[in-house]
C-alpha cells in the first residue's frame, strides 16, 4: 500500500464513495468531483485492466479503448506487482 496516499483527506474521499448506494448516484457524485476526462480516464484504465485479464493483446485493447501503450503497460504492471485491487473488484463483480 502506497503510504504517501494515505491521508486524512483520501480517508475521507473514500468514506464518501463508500457512502455511494447506486450508479446514479456515483455519476452524479463523480460529475461533480471530476472532469468528464478524468473520469474518461479512469474507466478507460479500469476496461483496460479487464481486457488484460482476459488476454487480450496490447494491439487490441489499443484499437479498442484508444489507449496508449504506455498507459497499458502502467495497468499491466499494476495488475502483475500492485496490491491486487483490480483482482479483488474483478473477484466481487463476477460473484455478483
Amino acid at each position: 500500500m502506497n503510504k504517501k496516499i494515505r491521508t486524512e483527506a483520501v480517508d475521507h474521499l473514500f468514506d464518501a464513495v463508500l457512502c455511494l448506494k447506486t450508479k446514479e448516484e456515483c455519476y452524479t457524485f463523480f460529475e461533480d468531483l471530476c472532469t468528464v476526462n478524468e473520469i474518461l480516464s479512469l474507466s478507460q484504465r479500469f476496461e483496460v485492466a479487464s481486457m488484460l485479464k482476459n488476454h487480450k493483446t496490447y494491439l487490441e485493447i489499443a484499437e479498442q479503448t484508444g489507449a496508449s501503450t504506455a498507459t497499458i503497460s502502467r495497468v499491466n504492471r499494476s495488475l502483475n506487482y500492485g496490491n491486487d485491487g483490480y483482482e479483488m473488484v474483478f473477484k466481487r463483480m463476477n460473484a455478483e
